[in-house]
């Protein structure tokens, strides 16, 4: 059986469910050992190691977050941060078998509760996937907020 574009489309709102569920160790799974996850400063960012950004960060960085959600004294998760994303059907951009290159773009209303209060931001999120043994993994994951330029409060979680 060939990978198509609907198996792509079910990766990106499978990747949300996972968020959506707390399911961190999985989520992180998803991503291919030079994997970024990035939420610029900007809409117009051309590149995270050379701008400031809202987030910028390879699989240790993710990890080390990880790690900070789960522990007992992270006292910024007492009561725990919850997520949802509602998404838009994803996009594709890009469907590349070739090139072992697929790009999505999904539009997604992001929101984040922690006891009474509760954030909301409008996203724009692209993926860059490649297929790994047949499995898909994020190359990029970039989270382009309407309002980054806003002074923010801060999002504990992951977009």
């Amino acid at each position: 059986m060939s990978f198509d574009q609907n198996q792509l489309i079910r990766f990106v709102i499978h990747e949300a469910r996972l968020l959506d569920e707390c399911k961190y160790e999985d989520w992180y799974a998803c991503f291919a050992e030079d994997g970024f996850y990035w939420v610029p400063l900007s809409a117009n960012q051309d590149d995270g190691e050379n701008h400031n950004s809202l987030a910028y960060e390879d699989r240790l960085l993710l990890k080390l977050r990880i790690e900070r959600l789960k522990h007992a004294r992270a006292f910024s998760q007492q009561p725990a941060s919850r997520a949802h994303h509602l998404l838009q059907t994803p996009e594709v951009d890009v469907f590349n078998v070739a090139g072992n290159r697929f790009e999505t773009r999904t539009q997604l209303i992001y929101t984040e509760t922690r006891a009474e209060v509760q954030q909301q931001y409008a996203v724009t999120v692209r993926h860059l996937i490649r297929l790994d043994h047949g499995v898909c993994k994020i190359v990029l994951k970039r989270c382009d907020l309407l309002n980054a330029d806003a002074m923010l409060p801060s999002i504990q979680l992951f977009i």
